[in-house]
C-alpha cells in the first residue's frame, strides 16, 4: 500500500474512523456521538470541480472575516487528496457540534477548519471521526497531520492555512 492510499475514505475506514455523514446529517446524529476526545476529518472525494466561495459563510466570532483569498485556498489545495481537515477534539461531540454551527454562521470560535466552509461543494463534505482512548487527541492529530504532510508533500487543505500551503 502507497502513503497516499493509508488516506483514503476505505483506508481510514478500516483504521476505526466511524460516521461518514455530511454537516447536515450530523445534526441530525449528534447525539449517537461518543463525548469523549478523538480525532476527527473532513473529507471530499478528489473528483470533481473545484470551485470557491467568493465570501466564507462561517461565523464572524469577534467580528473577524474568515474569508481567505482565492490564491490562499489555491495555495493550500491538495490535488488528489481526499482529506482536507484534520481536527482533534476533548469532547468529539462538542467540538463537531460547534464546527458545524461555525459553517452555518453562528460566531462561534472554531477558526481551525475555516477554508472547509469556502469550498463551493462543502454541503457534500463528509466528516468522520475516530475516539482516543488513552491517548491525547492533541498529539494524534499532529502525527496524523505529519505523516498526512510525508505522503503529499503539505498538510491537508484546511489545516495550518497561514503557512499557505507549506
Amino acid at each position: 500500500m502507497s502513503a497516499r492510499s493509508a488516506w483514503s475514505r476505505e483506508a481510514l475506514a478500516e483504521a476505526g474512523f466511524e460516521g461518514w455523514i455530511t454537516f447536515g446529517e450530523l445534526a441530525e446524529g449528534l447525539a449517537a456521538i461518543a463525548a469523549g476526545p478523538g480525532v476527527y476529518i473532513v473529507v471530499r472525494p478528489p473528483a470533481g470541480t473545484l470551485e470557491y466561495r467568493a465570501a466564507n459563510p462561517g461565523g464572524r466570532f469577534k467580528g473577524r472575516d474568515p474569508t481567505v483569498s482565492p490564491e490562499a485556498l489555491s495555495a493550500n489545495w491538495v490535488d488528489g487528496a481526499e482529506v482536507i481537515y484534520i481536527g482533534e477534539a476533548g469532547d468529539l461531540r462538542r467540538r463537531l457540534r460547534e464546527y458545524m454551527r461555525f459553517g452555518e454562521g453562528a460566531p462561534i470560535g472554531h477558526w481551525g477548519g475555516r477554508l472547509i466552509w469556502q469550498l463551493a461543494d462543502s454541503p457534500s463534505a463528509l466528516v468522520a471521526w475516530r475516539q482516543t482512548p488513552g491517548r491525547d487527541p492533541k498529539q494524534v492529530e499532529s502525527e496524523m497531520i505529519a505523516e498526512f504532510r510525508e505522503s503529499w508533500g503539505k498538510p491537508p487543505f484546511a489545516n495550518e492555512p497561514h503557512r499557505l500551503g507549506r
